[in-house]
């Protein structure tokens, strides 16, 4: 190998090294933003109807929880902060706009026109964004914990 090939060896292997670097940064970044929200912001909840731990007990025999019905609204630009559902499982369906919902494995898009669903499972946590220009509006039926009466 005469010396106009080494050099150009090097050169590449530099280019090589440099991009792998560029790309463990990116990754982390697209890590970083893979954890989610810690704050709600732009976000409106309307309790529509709620079954009392009273109804679950007599009907299913679950004792200390409720079910509800939700109408969530993230206004644009607005998001809900990361959280889990291991002891809260529900069902989510978008009525109005896009919801962007965010997993540490990736994003995925629910919107009204194809009457986005999905389910929030024990081992979910998840987190939301509403990257649209208007409103995006969900129903959210839970089961939840009871609260005592204050």
């Amino acid at each position: 190998m005469n010396t106009h090939e080494k050099r150009a060896t090097y050169r590449n292997v530099g280019l090589g090294v440099a991009a792998g670097l560029c790309l463990a940064i990116a990754g982390q970044a697209v890590l970083a933003n893979l954890s989610g929200p810690t704050e709600h912001k732009g976000l409106r909840v309307d309790m529509l109807e709620e079954l009392s731990p009273e109804t679950m007990e007599a009907t299913i025999g679950l004792s200390g929880y409720t079910m509800r019905m939700r109408a969530i609204r993230i206004a644009p630009g607005g998001q809900i902060a990361r959280h889990s559902h291991e002891d809260r499982p529900g069902i989510v369906s978008v009525i109005d706009g896009e919801w962007i919902e965010g997993r540490p494995e990736g994003e995925r898009a629910f919107d009204a026109a194809q009457l986005g669903t999905f389910p929030e499972r024990e081992d979910t946590v998840h987190w939301v964004y509403n990257r649209s220009g208007g409103p995006a509006t969900a129903l959210v039926c839970d089961i939840a914990k009871a609260t005592p009466d204050a």
